[in-house]
């Protein structure tokens, strides 16, 4: 048996380690797990709201369908939140639930992880089976990799119905945020990137090469607030200078949101047809920006790639794994939800052709599917207005958690993270870190190759969001994903973001962010070789 932490600082200020680790090893020593295939990880979660459980199991699966080899099993625990549980019980549960979900098990010395079948799924069961003796999940979905889960359904719902949601909650999306706002509305942060910006144009119209029109990208408005930040101020220092600058300025707003941009719109109507908003992909812009290749002096960014659907990696005693998950609802919360809402009785298992119409799986997907003001018009007699459909949606999401598993990958080269991009990038960062488990952040590598074809030869691409800026960190810490407020959080793999950007002919530079160095944001800037 192995146990790995990742929350050295954590550990040493506020665990008491010998509660911890004792219940720990004692129960499983007590269990008929074979221990040289069991290991342990303790994270420091520290998203109060986040989708895994106390203590849980993941199986570490044998590559080959219906053969006995190498896997094994892999117990993880919250320390946060350990001293809320009885843990010594919860492990005692968590291993008995594992061993009977593992076919020939892990006891006897005899190693196996849960058999996989041709179709993907483990030890033969259906789809959206309970995932343990009790009946004790409800799964919403199959096992998929990470950016194929519904909670990025549910990420895509938060922005499409925002209104709403803040409506119910009572504040604004960026209060969720630590600090109560976005640091890309740091007004000295702005007004210094503008002047930068002012510098290379005053240096290009000496030489007569400045283009009649400029153009700015943001991607990601959210409520608008960063735009109309950047644009007053551009507007203010413009007059100041005494430059035509904002006359021959087009700034483009990109959302993947209508609700979102018309509400960014209104935030930024003063600025008249300065401001031109298009609805996009975030993973793929230059398919709506296409036009603008090579002429985007400043593509913009801010708390949008920490947001993007992401895959899990892994490398376990040299081998490597890619995560899957499946979304569930403990089956607890499912029953308090479907009575609260009068929804049929709870059956587990997404497509199961048993469900009447109003079994709870059933509305989550029309909730997904419609949002939910159409889910209050389909179910009145359940949801008699929006505002009570909203408070399903919040009671779902608040429920909500993942079950974890590790897949053997058949090659790196196989692997697409995104169109045109291989998982063979991944392997300098994969093999020279030992074992790891780090996101790929499939959306963000997507978004920011694409973008990078955006940019004109003296342009550059900011952002500021959530970045990792070395592997070695995925060892120390929890990086997601967690919850803020309806959203999904994960941090971004900055390491993968310089190989892609190095290889496209761009430095791709990570620095604390100027005006709250402390915080944990950073600010990424990607421009062109000289």
């Amino acid at each position: 048996m192995r146990i790995d932490v990742r929350a050295v600082k954590r550990l040493r200020e506020s665990v008491d380690a010998a509660a911890v680790f004792g219940p720990i090893v004692q129960a499983i020593g007590a269990s008929s797990a074979d221990l040289s295939r069991v290991r342990v990880v303790c994270d420091w979660i520290q998203y109060k709201n986040n989708f895994r459980e106390v203590v849980d199991h993941r199986p570490v699966l044998g590559a080959w369908p219906g053969r006995r080899e190498d896997g094994g099993l892999e117990i993880a625990v919250d320390l946060r939140r350990c001293p809320d549980v009885d843990l010594a019980t919860r492990v005692k549960e968590v291993l008995a639930e594992a061993l009977a979900d593992m076919p020939g098990g892990m006891s006897g010395g005899v190693p196996l992880a849960a058999e996989r079948r041709t179709d993907g799924r483990a030890d033969g069961r259906a789809a959206g089976s309970d995932g343990g003796p009790g009946g004790n999940r409800v799964t919403l979905e199959d096992w998929v990799p990470g950016r194929d889960s519904c909670v990025w359904r549910f990420n895509a719902l938060y922005w499409q119905a925002l209104s709403q949601w803040e409506k119910a909650t009572g504040r604004e999306y960026e209060q969720a945020l630590p600090g109560g706002e976005s640091d890309a509305r740091n007004q000295e942060a702005v007004r210094e990137l503008i002047l930068e910006l002012f510098k290379v144009w005053d240096d290009l119209d000496a030489r007569q090469a400045l283009p009649e029109e400029l153009y700015i990208v943001e991607l990601g408005v959210g409520n608008g607030n960063q735009a109309r930040t950047w644009l007053d101020a551009f507007a203010e220092l413009d007059v100041a200078r005494g430059r035509d600058y904002y006359q021959r300025l087009h700034y483009l707003m990109g959302d993947y949101s209508p609700h979102v941009l018309e509400r960014a719109r209104k935030a930024v109507a003063h600025h008249g047809d300065r401001v031109n908003a298009l609805v996009l992909d975030a993973t793929r812009p230059a398919h709506t920006l296409g036009f603008l290749a090579g002429k985007a002096f400043l593509v913009y960014i801010s708390n949008l790639y920490d947001n993007l659907p992401s895959d899990e990696v892994a490398c376990i005693d040299g081998r490597m794994y890619q995560v899957e998950v499946r979304a569930y609802l403990p089956a607890a919360a499912a029953r308090t939800i479907a009575q609260t809402y009068g929804l049929g009785p709870v059956s587990p298992g997404r497509g199961n052709p048993d469900r009447p119409p109003g079994d709870l799986g059933t509305v989550i997907d029309r909730l997904l599917r419609l949002g939910p003001e159409l889910l209050s018009v389909s179910l009145p007699d359940r949801f008699p207005d929006t505002e009570r459909a909203v408070a399903f949606w919040r009671d779902v999401w608040n429920g909500l958690r993942l079950q974890e598993r590790y897949v053997p990958m058949a090659g790196l080269d196989l692997y697409e993270i995104a169109p045109s991009l291989s998982g063979e990038i991944l392997r300098s960062v994969l093999e020279a870190a030992g074992d790891i488990r780090m996101h790929v952040n499939n959306g963000t590598l997507s978004s920011f190759a694409d973008t990078l074809r955006l940019l004109h030869p003296y342009g550059r691409l900011q952002c500021h969001d959530l970045f990792l800026t070395d592997r070695r960190q995925y060892r120390t810490g929890f990086y997601g994903p967690g919850k803020y407020d309806g959203s999904v959080v994960n941090w971004v793999n900055g390491p993968l973001l310089q190989l892609i950007g190095n290889r496209r002919g761009f430095d791709v530079s990570f620095s604390p962010f100027k005006q709250r160095p402390s915080a944990n944001v950073k600010t990424l800037t990607a421009q062109a070789r000289d």
